[in-house]
């Protein structure tokens, strides 16, 4: 397939999607993730696309500025970092001193954890940038999970590890996407990981901004019903606040400027 034929194809696919990933454009694509790569960074200097964590996303979405959004990430690879922000500031306050917590990767739970960086707590992470960010600038119990470095999802994983010998009362994760079947992700490794760590917190807890509702992936990763907590933005409507408060989960609505920044 020729670079411009793949340049139109990639385009194209979000005008249906906010999001494809490396993995994603792949498999469409039939090109290897040396050419993806390449495609993207051509994509993302002429403006037509987004380069962001993992993959691409549509170009007329605005980039806010944030230093601590951008301590772990460059600018141009961070969404909705005023949402997110709002998100994590409301998320800290279900923490309590001397809690253990997982803490999956992602932006907004990259922000959570910042926040609780020098708080007397136990953290438990699978996720190398937050892992990296909290070894230079914090002082919290911090445990890593071991295995391989999985660079595109950013994830620390082994397949013979098993369940972690770690236990929380709370285990914050983001998603890609969530929908009426519950929570959605573009890689089967956070998959993975996420069934294993579910079984070692009593409530999962989703820190999600309102844009991840309108968004499809390939993967489920648990249904609504898993989810005790979601805390997302004033974006949320009243359909997607009706579908999760009748899924029984607790809904949190941070409040602040919910437009994408």
């Amino acid at each position: 397939m020729l670079e411009a034929e793949r340049h139109k194809i990639m385009i194209g696919l979000l005008k249906d999607r906010p999001f494809a990933s490396v993995r994603d454009l792949q498999e469409i694509l039939d090109a290897s993730p040396a050419t993806i790569r390449r495609d993207i960074a051509k994509l993302h200097s002429s403006g037509a696309v987004r380069k962001v964590f993992g993959g691409i996303a549509a170009a007329d979405v605005v980039s806010g500025i944030d230093r601590l959004a951008a301590r772990p990430f460059t600018e141009n690879q961070m969404l909705g970092v005023e949402a997110k922000t709002a998100i994590a500031q409301e998320a800290v306050k279900l923490v309590q001193e001397g809690d253990a917590l997982i803490i999956h990767g992602g932006s907004t739970c990259h922000l959570f954890a910042m926040l609780l960086a020098n708080r007397n707590v136990r953290i438990y992470t699978n996720s190398m940038p937050l892992a990296a960010s909290l070894w230079q600038n914090g002082s919290c119990h911090l445990t890593m999970a071991g295995g391989d470095l999985y660079r595109e999802p950013g994830i620390v994983f082994s397949p013979q590890a098993g369940l972690p010998e770690f236990y929380a009362s709370k285990f914050f994760l983001g998603a890609q996407a969530i929908t009426p079947t519950g929570m959605q992700e573009s890689h089967p490794l956070i998959v993975r990981e996420t069934e294993l760590l579910l079984q070692r917190a009593d409530e999962a807890i989703v820190l999600a901004d309102s844009s991840k509702f309108g968004a499809r992936a390939r993967y489920p990763i648990m249904p609504l019903s898993r989810i005790g907590t979601l805390i997302t933005d004033e974006g949320l409507s009243d359909t997607n606040h009706k579908m999760l408060v009748e899924a029984g989960i607790r809904v949190i609505v941070a409040r602040g400027n919910s437009e994408l920044a």
